[in-house]
């Protein structure tokens, strides 16, 4: 009875920290997220929600603190003197790019000690959005009076060109933003610092700790962080925006936020729309990834030797692998699929109100239902029976390369395609005759994979299955394909190329691609039709969607700067409860837990994914172990959002946004806090801790602490 009475406390004590989080979710709004924009910031959300009022200073002084970094991160001003806050994946090029020989800054990590030692990255430049400018009548002005929706769309790229243009001025970048799917525009002008300096970086295995196994995991113990400085003729840049930086971080329930440049998200869909990526594109990309990943760890295993030149791409492929089966579960999940359904629902319920909008959008929802029931009819074709791209055999491109050259070259040129005009003929079919650049038993093993697949997707009494399995294995079919074509005869291929006809040629390959590729075609010109009339649907989608909800509703993700709210909360999981935040003591735990373990040992990746650099194996006795190192909270992420400060009310920096759980994969589609959706950060008190009695960064713990340089 007694341990029934204290699960109970434990239940309700945990019901009670997390109402407040969720007392939104049941809104049907809720789906859509939390990436709101500066355009439209939500007062009234943050006063209900947190009794938060930011006057146009403060959001003003955010902003101008907030930066992208490079092509694809996010980062912030943390000094008056230029430095810059970002995550240690986002700079991992950089670093090395400024490895000097006989270093490897990637695995050892980097501290410039002075500012001389700084070192400048060619190339890496940072945004700052200092202006923004409303400019939908300008846009949607243009495009009235179209006889169609291309004209309508050559109008509206008409017009965001000439803004571009016009904006560009005075030094500052001007990127048209659409929101909505097409009912409003912005002009973001920014400030770009193009002299951007490497101050420090934390070690590979401090960064990654967890390596593989950790991706998208939490309780989490990473220190993904890195440190970079904008220079301004020669000088470090003084600049009036910055966050200061709290050493506490924040309380558990407290609200945070997030500034940064999420990706992309595609939340203004409908039911059906999400259903088809359900059934039909996630499960190939996920495949797909999971194949590239399997043919990756078996040649590896296979070539040990060979280990660190595939590393990169294995790395990356083992997190999309896990980003896209993540991102299926949501979709698989009845619950979330439901909440969308009801959002379609609460959204054609509010456009009935309005009559004149309801005659104009009523029937969106049954044109797009008829247009994603076209693209399920063709998805067997379109992703079936691809013979080039990610995930297909080298062997079958050059197979399709060569199948497609002979087609164009009997044509008369006029009806050739361009690019088999003239010289471009020749210098393709010299291309054709080279040797495929693929090992053949790793080809094999793709080409075995892309058969399973197109298996599943066609059946095994298609046409173009009965010639290339031939009452075999995808196997045993990917080992005869490879050795009876005719691409690894030279004699035979240049005969073909001669006589630009494939008579007489007994190629099962090349048969069963010929048999593809025209099926193939005809799948993409009418996937193409499909995903143009979609576009133009969506796009009134959002016109309908913020002729009911204004802007209460942000708009969808585009690598545009976002701020968005939520609570430090934990959740809970596999039958427990996460964490709010993790310590560095749970860090040594795992380090001891899995030091001698084999489980915890892949060559593959570079060896124990939970080992520690050798400055961290006994940290001094003054380091204390108990500080937070990464903590979670209920704010709206995506990826672009690496590197995001994370700030409290007063604007100071409570953390660094590095990640998101598994939880968070369906983000995409739908938010969903109240089934466990966290952002992942780094712990300000944790930032300040390794770099103060670790690093022996004392001069950067300073300027962070006192918001310059002494």
């Amino acid at each position: 009875m007694a341990h029934r009475r204290f699960s109970i406390f434990i239940v309700l004590c945990f019901t009670a920290i997390t109402m407040h989080a969720f007392a939104q979710q049941d809104d049907p709004r809720s789906v859509n997220g939390r990436m709101w924009t500066f355009d439209y910031p939500p007062m009234e959300h943050f006063k209900a929600a947190y009794d938060f009022a930011p006057d146009a200073a403060w959001l003003a002084d955010v902003r101008m603190s907030a930066l992208r970094f490079g092509g694809g991160c996010s980062a912030s001003f943390v000094s008056a003197e230029g430095l810059v806050m970002t995550n240690f994946h986002c700079g991992l090029e950089s670093v090395q790019q400024v490895t000097r020989e006989n270093e490897d800054l990637r695995r050892n990590g980097f501290y410039a000690a002075t500012l001389d030692d700084e070192r400048k990255v060619a190339d890496l430049y940072v945004d700052q959005l200092v202006n923004i400018q409303d400019v939908t009548d300008e846009v949607i002005g243009a495009m009235r009076g179209a006889e169609n929706a291309q004209q309508a769309f050559d109008a509206r790229d008409a017009a965001i060109g000439e803004i571009t243009k016009r904006l560009t001025t005075g030094g500052l970048r001007c990127e048209v933003v659409t929101f909505f799917n097409g009912a409003r525009y912005s002009a973001y002008q920014y400030k770009r610092y193009d002299d951007v300096r490497l101050v420090f970086s934390s070690e590979l295995n401090f960064a990654f700790f967890g390596g593989i196994y950790d991706f998208w995991a939490y309780p989490r113990y990473s220190f993904d962080c890195d440190m970079f400085r904008v220079y301004d003729n020669g000088k470090p840049l003084k600049t009036e925006h910055y966050f200061r930086w709290s050493s506490k971080g924040a309380a558990e329930d407290e609200p945070v936020f997030v500034v940064g440049n999420p990706g992309r998200t595609s939340r203004l869909v409908t039911a059906d729309m999400l259903a088809y990526e359900r059934d039909a594109n996630m499960p190939n990309l996920v495949q797909m990834v999971t194949d590239r990943k399997e043919v990756l760890e078996t040649w590896i295993r296979q070539h040990p030797e060979e280990g660190d030149s595939w590393f990169d791409e294995l790395f990356g492929i083992v997190n999309a692998q896990e980003a896209y089966a993540g991102r299926l579960l949501g979709l698989r999940d009845d619950e979330l699929m439901a909440k969308r359904k009801a959002f379609d629902d609460a959204f054609r319920a509010g456009l009935k109100k309005n009559t004149a909008a309801w005659a104009k959008y009523g029937d969106l929802w049954e044109k797009i239902r008829e247009v994603t029931r076209e693209q399920q009819k063709i998805a067997g074709d379109l992703y079936g029976l691809r013979s080039g791209g990610f995930g297909i055999s080298g062997y079958m491109t050059r197979a399709a390369m060569l199948v497609t050259w002979i087609d164009q070259m009997n044509k008369p040129e006029d009806e050739r395609e361009k690019r088999y005009q003239g010289a471009g003929a020749d210098l393709i079919a010299r291309v054709i005759a080279k040797p495929v650049e693929v090992a053949m038993e790793m080809d094999k093993m793709t080409l075995a994979r892309q058969l399973r697949r197109m298996q599943h997707l066609l059946g095994s009494d298609d046409p173009v299955m009965q010639i290339a399995l031939d009452g075999q294995s995808p196997e045993q079919a990917a080992e005869r394909l490879l050795k009876e074509t005719v691409l690894n005869d030279t004699t035979a291929l240049g005969g073909v190329i001669e006589r630009r006809s494939l008579d007489g040629v007994n190629d099962p390959l090349l048969a069963m691609v010929q048999r593809m590729m025209p099926r193939s075609q005809a799948a993409q010109e009418r996937s193409h039709l499909l995903v143009e009339e979609l576009k133009v649907l969506t796009r009134e989608l959002g016109e309908a969607q913020y002729e009911v909800y204004g802007a209460s509703i942000p708009p969808d993700a585009t690598f545009t700067l976002r701020i968005s709210d939520g609570i430090v909360t934990g959740y809970p999981y596999n039958g427990t409860v996460a964490p709010p935040w993790t310590t560095f003591y749970g860090m040594y735990d795992h380090y001891y837990s899995f030091k001698d373990s084999k489980e915890a040992w892949d060559a593959m990746m570079g060896g124990n994914a939970w080992a520690l650099p050798d400055r961290w194996k006994n940290p001094p006795a003054v380091f204390d172990l108990a500080t937070p190192m990464n903590f979670i909270s209920t704010t709206d992420i995506i990826g672009g959002n690496s590197g995001s400060a994370i700030i409290n009310r007063n604007g100071e920096v409570v953390g660094l946004a590095f990640d998101g759980n598994i939880e968070s994969l369906a983000g995409a589609y739908i938010f969903a806090p109240e089934k466990g959706n966290r952002t992942i950060g780094v712990h300000s008190a944790g930032i300040l801790e390794a770099l103060r009695h670790v690093y022996k960064a004392d001069r950067i713990v300073e300027e962070i602490e006192g918001g310059r340089r002494r």
